[in-house]
């Protein structure tokens, strides 16, 4: 190999260095960044080496305009009067940029079209709406500047329609649109982007778009009592001492689940309440108020189910005594 060849492999060498050593961004290289690049050369006419420079060329790098929308609901939401959707927003572009926030509630083959009351931002960054908190939007609204990689939790704000039936099902779509423009990836927009330099469009058309999808959930309770009696004499009438055990069937149907499902009941007259006979699903509750959920006394007995999905059937008995 000649002394130039050995030269230039080195330079070469040292160039991809550099590049090894440089971290990748996901955005790309920052808009605006200053881009600088000289030849040089050397040669020699029988005397000592010398070395000439051409021209630098210089350039700017132009403003990359893209973004991603990702729905953050795990599934279909049950649908109440009122109620949330959550998507991500991601400036996958290389540049600041804010984005035109629009939610559009009439997708085809709704079975009901929810009205949207607002979009909200994210403002302490726990991923749940707190209103009265976090940052209310206009439908259609623009958000903050985002820088490259930032993402923020936009909460689409609705209410459901009445009138709508078990089962039913919806969706709604957030897009988000780059303020500088959108259009065919390669799209320019002279002058529009950071530090002045040119804005272009990139894969993604600077827009894009996310389903939320919701679910019409009318969730009912349905209670169901009945009493089993067995008499001293190994019979079934309802004399003193005979033992009466009275089961109540609790049934959710529909979808979705109630909250705050307490079962409770009240020690007839002239019964005397068995000590220790409160069952929930055939396994045994402590008839104090302690760490399960049932209590039982003289007066009464309550067994707090809590949040019971539709679908679910739990069974309480409890047993008295006739005086």
């Amino acid at each position: 190999m000649t002394n130039a060849a050995l030269r230039f492999a080195a330079l070469l060498g040292s160039a991809s260095a550099i590049v090894l050593a440089s971290p990748a961004l996901a955005a790309g290289v920052p808009a605006g960044t200053l881009i600088e690049n000289t030849a040089s050369a050397t040669y020699s006419t029988g005397g000592p080496s010398q070395t000439i420079d051409s021209n630098t060329v210089t350039f700017q790098v132009a403003e990359l305009l893209d973004v991603a929308v990702a729905s953050q609901d795990a599934g279909a939401l049950p649908v109440a009067s009122s109620s949330v959707l959550t998507f991500s927003v991601t400036n996958s572009g290389n540049g600041t940029e804010p984005f035109v926030l629009t939610a559009d509630p009439a997708i085809a083959g709704n079975d009901f079209d929810v009205t949207i009351d607002s979009l909200a931002i994210d403002t302490n960054g726990n991923g749940v709406y707190d209103a009265g908190i976090d940052t209310l939007l206009a439908n259609g609204g623009t958000s903050a500047n985002l820088d490259p990689d930032q993402s923020i939790t936009v909460f689409v704000l609705f209410s459901s329609p009445s009138g709508i039936t078990d089962g039913d099902t919806s969706q709604v779509r957030l897009l988000a649109e780059a303020e500088t423009g959108t259009g065919t990836p390669g799209t320019t927009f002279a002058g529009a982007g950071d530090s002045g330099v040119d804005a272009v469009v990139g894969s993604t058309g600077a827009d894009d778009d996310d389903l939320g999808s919701l679910i019409a959930s009318v969730a009912t309770v349905s209670l169901v009592k009945s009493a089993a009696i067995v008499d001293p004499f190994g019979g079934n009438q309802p004399v003193p001492g005979a033992i009466v055990t009275f089961t109540i069937t609790a049934t959710v149907a529909g979808t979705g689940s109630v909250s705050d499902l307490l079962v409770t009941d009240v020690i007839p007259a002239s019964t005397s309440y068995a000590t220790g006979t409160l069952e929930l699903d055939s396994a045994a509750l402590t008839d104090a108020a302690d760490a399960d959920i049932g209590e039982a006394s003289a007066a009464g007995i309550a067994v707090d189910l809590g949040t019971v999905a539709a679908g679910t059937t739990h069974t309480v008995t409890f047993q008295v005594a006739i005086d």
